[in-house]
């Protein structure tokens, strides 16, 4: 086992940032978000695996096979925040530091965006800090796991 490796995992719709209402989400591209990540992972000791998927199952795999080789998971559940009890589950049978991260503040949007299935098995929820919410999310795992 890797004792040190993040998992980031990106839900539907992310792998268009940088084009995708850039006055919500703004103009750092997907790519970008996970160049830094892996950067600032590294600065720590880190690898980072990152998994981007416009499909339910395909994140559901990624967070279950995390328990193998991860020590905490970073995931932007995107849309699936407010659908996705298979995420919400996966997450909690994994059994690794969660930190949920959200690019716009989900409170300050649309009623059915306000409630997230997976802020329930998060350690952290990060919401409305753009790009940087990463970063926090990042150093949180590090130091958690120094």
């Amino acid at each position: 086992m890797t004792a040190r490796r993040l998992l980031l995992v990106n839900g539907p719709n992310l792998n268009m940032l940088g084009t995708r209402q850039p006055e919500i989400y703004g103009s750092t591209t997907l790519a970008q978000i996970e160049q830094r990540v892996a950067e600032l992972a590294a600065e720590s000791g880190f690898e980072v695996r990152a998994v981007q998927s416009n499909h339910e199952g395909a994140l559901v795999d990624a967070i279950q096979a995390a328990r193998q080789d991860c020590v905490g998971i970073i995931i932007n559940p995107a849309a699936y925040s407010h659908t996705s009890v298979a995420i919400r589950d996966a997450l909690s049978a994994a059994e690794l530091p969660v930190v949920e991260v959200h690019l716009s503040n989900i409170h300050t949007r649309e009623a059915f965006r306000h409630h997230s299935y997976v802020s329930a098995v998060a350690e952290v929820v990060i919401a409305g800090a753009g790009p940087a919410g990463y970063e926090y999310a990042v150093r949180y795992l590090a130091e958690r796991k120094s």
